[in-house]
């Protein structure tokens, strides 16, 4: 088992981050613990709706994604569809610029904690 995939899984660990590391070695070491990965391009949305919309399209929400910051956090918190130990959501691109990401992202990784599966966040 890499280095990479053993810190992975550390529940305590997992948080909101900028990647450091080559991308390969995420995408290797996120398949080798099994955990789910999901990569959205930020980068270009401008404004809530068209980074919501891009968030929905990386985690393949279901249906009644509503498209706002609530149903974002239902979303991430729920992840019935992708049952996986572990998550690594990839966001290419600097923060949006919304402040309601940063708090949606660091609950997500806090309520994944409680289920004692961790959840990264990285920035590229």
């Amino acid at each position: 088992m890499s280095d990479l995939c053993r810190r992975l899984q550390n529940v305590q660990e997992a948080g909101v981050y900028r990647l450091n590391c080559p991308l390969a070695d995420l995408r290797e070491s996120a398949a080798e613990c099994g955990f789910a990965m999901f990569e959205a391009d930020i980068a270009a949305a401008s404004g809530k709706g068209e980074v919501l919309a891009e968030l929905a399209r990386a985690i393949a929400a279901p249906d009644w994604f509503g498209h706002n910051w609530d149903a974002l956090a239902d979303t991430l918190g729920d992840l019935s569809w992708r049952p996986a130990p572990g998550y690594v959501l990839l966001l290419h691109g600097e923060s949006s610029g919304e402040p309601r990401l940063d708090n949606v992202l660091d609950a997500t990784v806090s309520f994944w904690e409680l289920q004692h599966k961790a959840f990264w966040v990285f920035f590229a």
